[in-house]
């Protein structure tokens, strides 16, 4: 029996790891509902006929939102799956979330 690619592809989403932090997860969330909010702004600047120089500016600014919180689930991620694996019993947590906000830093400065 031959599973389709798409079959596959979703069957290997599925054992992915999740975000298993709660306070990761609410600040993902709220980062993602302001840039929504701003969204929601730019859609009435161009019912309302903005100048398209403010509007991209919104636009900028919405897409560094919404890179800001892709570094920031990326990390949560990292920072998750290395604890499960390298240190199960957390002796290691501090070195490894300095490491780890030392990436963010590096990887933010790539925007």
């Amino acid at each position: 029996m031959q599973i389709h690619s798409d079959e596959a592809a979703c069957a290997a989403r599925s054992t992915m790891a999740q975000l298993s932090d709660d306070s990761a997860r609410k600040d993902l969330l709220n980062r993602l509902k302001r840039a929504e909010g701003q969204l929601r702004g730019i859609q009435r600047m161009i019912e309302a006929g903005d100048a398209c120089l403010d509007i991209a500016s919104q636009m900028a600014a919405v897409r560094k939102a919404l890179d800001s919180a892709y570094v920031r689930m990326t990390v949560c991620f990292m920072q998750q799956e290395l604890q499960a694996r390298l240190a199960p019993d957390g002796s290691r947590e501090a070195d490894l979330s300095a490491v780890l906000g030392d990436v963010q830093t590096l990887l933010n400065k790539l925007r």
